[in-house]
């Protein structure tokens, strides 16, 4: 694990999504256990355990399985870092971009917290463009 936390995530949960693996372990922290709030609520994958291990806190995230296991690979789960460590990304509620015309979301750090699109728009408050997830 690298520097950036939430590129991790994405990396971890689009590989094993690739290679059709069930279970993704991550570390837990706080804007890991937010962002994975967010993926369950959506519906982007089906359920989480906290796991602790020689005092170290691990996330267990259960992915969504595919109804043809067969055949070309098609992704369920497509996700994209938006802001980065060296180039941070901003966007107040108005300008947040929409994906797919509302299909996907957009995952924002903003001063109440992470939180989606939709709920940023509704409470009129912009922040840190994070990851576009559809």
């Amino acid at each position: 694990m690298g520097k950036d936390i939430i590129a991790d995530i994405i990396t971890s949960i689009r590989n094993a999504d690739m290679n059709r693996k069930g279970t993704v372990r991550i570390a837990s922290t706080r804007i890991t256990e937010n962002i994975v709030k967010i993926l369950l609520r959506e519906g982007f994958i089906e359920n989480v355990r906290k796991l602790t291990e020689n005092h170290k806190s691990f996330l267990v995230l259960t992915l969504r399985h595919r109804r043809n296991r067969k055949g070309v690979y098609r992704p369920i789960l497509n996700l994209k870092r938006i802001s980065r460590p060296g180039l941070r990304i901003y966007s107040n509620y108005q300008q947040i971009p929409r994906i797919l015309d509302g299909m996907g979301i957009v995952i924002l750090s903003t001063s109440r917290g992470i939180m989606t699109d939709r709920t940023a728009r509704l409470e009129r408050v912009g922040g840190e463009v994070l990851c576009y997830i559809w």
